[in-house]
């Protein structure tokens, strides 16, 4: 009987040993990833025109599934920039979706909606362009697709596109590769490369949770490639990649 008890003694201690591991609670970035709060010493010293091009349109998404949308608000009102006339609005995300018309786009954005593949970024990121009459030219590359897709090429843009606000870059990225959370496709802008580093800076539109976070370009590299799992619908095994915004 003392065995016994020893032994349940024991099994007791080991299972309220196991549900305390569990219990622990997770940092809200991985190791990945490393919030601007405790990192801005690039955009201390650094013209960083991107990021001063962004932010003040930097938003939220408006719904689970609205992160393209939010993006590409975010890249309409950069490459548009403030409007010179008082009775005229900035971007948002309403009217965005009333600018283009599209019903595809607007389900997929919705709460709950299926979000968007790579290509519909790609055309959903033309489409809005043009409806605000934005001239400028779309480019996409998937490293998983485009045999030029490698990271040096990837590297190689960054720092072309951290030399003026002429241009900037739309991510489409399995956001739990970065931030070691959830494992999914989400889309976000660029907002900075320190190449002295090797980092990216992610604004990311998931603004109820994040903060925007410096990340390495190679684990970047791996968030494109990594495939969205069986349970994302419609989206399951779809790859990511970037879509650059050079103004004419």
């Amino acid at each position: 009987m003392i065995l016994k008890a020893l032994f349940t003694s024991l099994s007791l201690s080991l299972l309220a040993g196991v549900a305390a591991a569990e219990d622990v609670a997770k940092p809200k970035l991985g190791p990945e990833a490393i919030p601007i709060t405790t990192d801005h010493a690039y955009l201390s010293t650094a013209a960083a025109p991107d990021y001063w091009a962004i932010s003040p349109y930097y938003i939220h998404q408006q719904t689970s599934s609205a992160c393209s949308l939010a993006s590409i608000t975010i890249a309409v009102n950069t490459m548009r920039g403030l409007p010179a006339l008082s009775e005229n609005t900035l971007v948002t995300q309403n009217n965005l979706l009333e600018a283009t018309k599209d019903k595809r786009w607007a389900e997929q954005a919705a709460e709950e909606g299926d979000g968007v593949t790579f290509a519909d970024l790609v055309a959903d990121t033309a489409q809005s362009l043009k409806a605000f009459d934005i001239k400028a030219e779309v480019t996409a590359a998937q490293p998983t697709k485009d045999k030029a897709a490698t990271l040096e090429a990837f590297r190689a843009m960054l720092v072309e596109n951290e030399t003026s606000a002429k241009d900037m870059v739309l991510i489409y990225f399995n956001q739990g590769v970065v931030t070691g959370d959830w494992d999914g496709p989400h889309v976000s802008p660029i907002g900075a490369y320190d190449a002295a580093t090797d980092r990216v800076l992610i604004m990311d539109v998931d603004r109820e949770w994040y903060v925007p976070y410096w990340t390495k370009t190679e684990t970047l590299f791996k968030a494109f490639q990594r495939p969205a799992p069986a349970d994302q619908g419609v989206l399951a095994g779809e790859t990511g990649g970037w879509v650059r915004i050079t103004k004419s």
